[in-house]
């Protein structure tokens, strides 16, 4: 009774609540990216703003320009150029897919059969990087003119034949010509459709090709069924980064090609520099983003990938 009767022992004073630690670098993350963030506010955003009240102004030089939302510069920039944007997208298509077909066989050697000189196979796909973008193209006049050791190979295995027939060269002679400039597109972008493909197949576990096999699965089927479907990744991201440059490219056609073979970029060039028209080559400009970007926005949704490499 004397031990239930006794008062309890008095309770100890609680301890004040400790307050969480503060976060002292949470803000870090965005002071690195606030460069990144002014960098193309400065140099992407700006420019685009400009452009875009240049394809509304009026005027000229001498009266100067004045913005009046003159939005009819845009149809009459279509309506009499449009022949130059078909023309843009048909020799960037050609050169994506050719750019496709050569490089995706080399990227598979260097990612799987390539052994101990995958290196030197590396530095070779990326050499064309170490002279002038101009200097390589200049190299095309050489390599395809007339009477040359490739003009004669061609017509000795009666390929221009062909490519005559297709509209593609005009008789024995391939400067001047769309093939030129599609040849000429092709070497300056395989580059960069070989890095991405060749990045995307060295991710590819080498023991899902050998399960492959364990199931009886010929080089065909394994290569069907398994490493390009695992590889589209690459592909997306090569073609990307081919066919977007390629299509408004203006100096392959201008030194390789001819009046005949012009593109867009050309005449947003012509426009810019010599005719000094600024609002018609600001809409050309905005009419050739936009159409790449409602077939690459289109492209990547129907390539049924969003893993971009």
């Amino acid at each position: 009774m004397a031990t239930l009767t006794e008062a309890p022992p008095p309770l100890s004073p609680t301890a004040p609540e400790k307050k969480p630690p503060r976060r002292r670098g949470r803000f870090t993350p965005y002071w690195l990216l606030l460069p990144g963030i002014l960098w193309l506010l400065v140099f992407f955003a700006l420019p685009m703003i400009y452009q875009a009240s240049t394809s509304v102004q009026t005027g000229s030089l001498e009266t100067g320009y004045k913005v009046t939302w003159h939005f009819a510069t845009y149809w009459d920039a279509l309506s009499e150029y449009w022949p130059q944007f078909l023309r843009s997208i048909l020799y960037a298509g050609a050169a994506t897919i050719l750019c496709l077909v050569l490089g995706y066989p080399l990227a598979y050697l260097i990612a799987f059969r390539a052994g101990r000189w995958r290196n030197l196979i590396m530095v070779l796909v990326i050499a064309p990087f170490f002279t002038s973008f101009l200097i390589r193209t200049l190299a095309w006049k050489t390599i395809l003119a007339d009477g040359g050791p490739v003009v004669g190979a061609l017509n000795a295995l009666h390929v221009l034949d062909v490519t005559s027939w297709l509209g593609w060269t005009s008789g024995d002679r391939v400067l001047a010509t769309p093939l030129a400039v599609v040849c000429g597109l092709t070497y300056n972008f395989l580059p960069f459709m070989i890095l991405p493909l060749y990045t995307s197949l060295e991710r590819i576990d080498g023991r899902l090709h050998e399960a492959a096999g364990d199931l009886y699965a010929k080089p065909v089927t394994t290569f069907r069924k398994v490493t390009f479907p695992l590889s589209m990744p690459g592909v997306v991201s090569g073609t990307l980064l081919t066919f977007i440059p390629a299509a408004g490219d203006y100096v392959n056609a201008d030194l390789l090609g001819s009046t005949d073979t012009r593109m867009v970029g050309n005449v947003i060039q012509t426009q810019f520099l010599r005719i000094l028209d600024y609002p018609t080559a600001a809409a050309l400009s905005f009419i050739l983003m936009a159409a790449i970007l409602f077939m690459v926005t289109l492209y990547i949704r129907r390539s049924g990938t969003e893993d971009l490499v």
